[in-house]
């Protein structure tokens, strides 16, 4: 069983803080062997959220939903990560329809980017993403940029 949390990035502890810092260096860092300072500056800033899966004391998914003060500017789903001790049992499928919920829960009327690895666009296409870049290399890894329209207007 998965425990989910979606919290504003004042409410992180800092073992929560740790843990998925700790989760996002190993996945992107060690496993894709991609060299990058995933410390961005955009953890703890505006009304930037983080959702956390965790089974039992491990944190097992995650993603980051960064919030521009632009009301214009669409709403990023990023850092999107399931943990290599769990893939297969679909779990980035629940950790994408809940980003989705607290984004039109919360931004209901915005639209949403998210920058996808490109092998990985199929996957947001099932959640209605259509990809609008072409194929560009960042660090290293094919990426696409993906969009999805507000579900009001």
């Amino acid at each position: 069983m998965i425990r989910w949390q979606d919290l504003h990035h004042s409410e992180l502890s800092v073992p929560e803080l740790y843990a998925l810092l700790k989760l996002r260096s190993e996945v992107f860092v060690v496993e894709q062997t991609c060299v990058y300072l995933d410390i961005d500056g955009d953890d703890l800033v505006g009304e930037n959220r983080h959702l956390l899966g965790w089974q039992g004391d491990q944190l097992v998914a995650y993603a980051r939903i960064l919030v521009s003060d632009d009301a214009l500017e669409p709403v990023t789903i990023g850092r999107v990560i399931v943990s290599s001790v769990v893939r297969g049992e679909r779990l980035g499928y629940q950790l994408m329809e809940r980003a989705l919920a607290t984004c039109e829960q919360r931004w209901p009327t915005r639209a949403l980017y998210l920058g996808a690895q490109a092998h990985l666009h199929g996957f947001y296409a099932h959640f209605g993403f259509m990809t609008v870049t072409d194929v560009y290399d960042e660090d290293g890894i094919p990426h696409v940029g993906m969009a999805r329209e507000a579900l009001q207007a």
